[in-house]
């Protein structure tokens, strides 16, 4: 084991690929000689060349539209979106040809693409830099959408997006690229689409991803040591969505509280609450509880930005109030 950052690991994945496929490559605003606006890529030109760590102009509609082309004939491009904000430039090439052309082409292309980089509200980095679009894409056929939370899940699932032969939208936390944690010296991948049980317990089942399974697990550390016993599930999958891991934990707690970055009117909670209501409705004993962010764009003023996301005591008050809830 060795202890590693996120973006270390971010960077080991990507370095351990380019060295087993010649097909992969790298491309994006500063991925080459500056290594990456958070150094996923720092110094693999050096090893690899210009052509595998291409840095490309400040057009994302461009060269997003490449990555699918290059895609299409046999290459395995990995995008890195300096902010994943800046990706909503590219909205027509991820939706209208990444997402759809394995379908339209009835299968004769595969897109074997990974869109990924920085979003999330970081510290005071303003409206436009603290995007969450998962959401936005979550509605595109074709895609899937895979959020990162630590060191070990960061590089063991970027592993399997570069090998998968569908386009993967890979999001990563700006607040998490100083993140520690020990990992493996051998090679591992994990599934795409599976869940985590992060803690198990019985009270209540805590639904979560990215950042927010820090908050969580800060908020659990209080509810222990006041006897509460919630279950965490990292949900790592946001489409499709892991109901066999998801519908196990309800089957036992029969209670939900989903607590997400993403914003209240249209978020991942709000389609992750209709599909528990559709498929695991007769096993609530309450309703489901969301804690989302709030439906305004990010401040810049620290005090507010705080305001409009979860915080761990909001999620101690949630479990508190949903297990007083039991008969």
């Amino acid at each position: 084991m060795a202890e590693t950052f996120l973006f270390n690991a971010l960077r080991e994945a990507i370095d351990e690929e380019l060295a087993r496929d010649p097909s992969v490559f790298v491309l994006g605003e500063d991925v080459g000689h500056y290594g990456g606006s958070y150094k996923a890529t720092k110094d693999l030109y050096k090893k690899y060349g210009d052509l595998r760590l291409l840095d490309t102009p400040i057009a994302e509609n461009s060269f997003t539209g490449m990555a699918v082309g290059a895609a299409m004939t046999g290459l395995r491009p990995i995008i890195e979106g300096m902010n994943m904000g800046f990706l909503l430039l590219a909205f027509n090439q991820i939706a209208n040809n990444a997402g759809m052309l394995r379908y339209t082409s009835g299968g004769n292309f595969k897109i074997p693409l990974v869109i990924r980089g920085p979003g999330g509200v970081g510290r005071q980095l303003g409206a436009e830099h603290s995007q969450r679009l998962e959401a936005y894409f979550q509605a595109v056929p074709g895609l899937k959408i895979v959020a990162c939370s630590t060191p070990y899940n960061a590089k063991g699932l970027l592993k399997s997006a570069i090998r998968d032969d569908n386009p993967v939208l890979f999001f990563e936390h700006v607040l998490l690229y100083n993140l520690k944690e020990d990992l493996p010296t051998t090679e591992y991948v994990l599934p795409l689409d599976k869940a985590e049980v992060v803690r198990q317990g019985k009270d209540v089942t805590i639904l979560t991803y990215s950042r927010m399974r820090h908050h969580v697990m800060q908020a659990v550390t209080s509810l222990v040591k006041e006897g509460y016993d919630p279950e965490v599930i990292d949900l790592i999958s946001l489409k499709p969505f892991d109901f066999d891991t998801i519908g196990d934990s309800i089957r036992k707690t029969h209670r939900v509280i989903v607590v997400e970055e993403c914003m209240r009117t249209g978020g991942i909670g709000a389609e992750l609450v209709a599909s528990i209501s559709d498929r695991l409705f007769d096993e609530l004993d309450a309703p489901v509880l969301r804690l989302s962010s709030q439906d305004i764009p990010t401040p810049y003023n620290g005090t507010l930005e705080n305001l409009t996301i979860v915080q761990p005591t909001q999620i101690i008050e949630a479990v508190q109030k949903m297990v007083a809830l039991r008969v």
